[in-house]
């Protein structure tokens, strides 16, 4: 993985080196190193990113779920408590 690709993708997650670092419990002087003064990123760096990302993406992909669930839950409720209400006659 090249440095700026690197930069532009914790970048683009709103994550500073100094959280990427916490992240992958390394120091923050290694992490900060990367991609100067001849050091390369380390090539999983690419693979670990790609899957924070997916994970990322499940994660708001199930809160939109359980939102939808949620307001579904609450349509069928307001049905059931309007059918449960007894009928007076005209």
């Amino acid at each position: 993985m090249e440095y700026e690709e690197y930069r532009r993708i914790l970048k683009e997650l709103g994550l500073t080196i100094k959280d990427f670092s916490l992240m992958i419990d390394t120091s923050y002087g290694t992490v900060r190193k990367w991609g100067k003064d001849g050091r390369a990123v380390p090539n999983w760096v690419k693979s670990w990113l790609d899957i924070y990302i997916e994970n990322q993406q499940l994660k708001k992909s199930k809160d939109d779920d359980c939102e939808e669930y949620k307001a579904l839950a609450k349509a069928l409720q307001g049905v059931m408590n309007k059918e449960s209400t007894p009928q007076t006659p005209q």
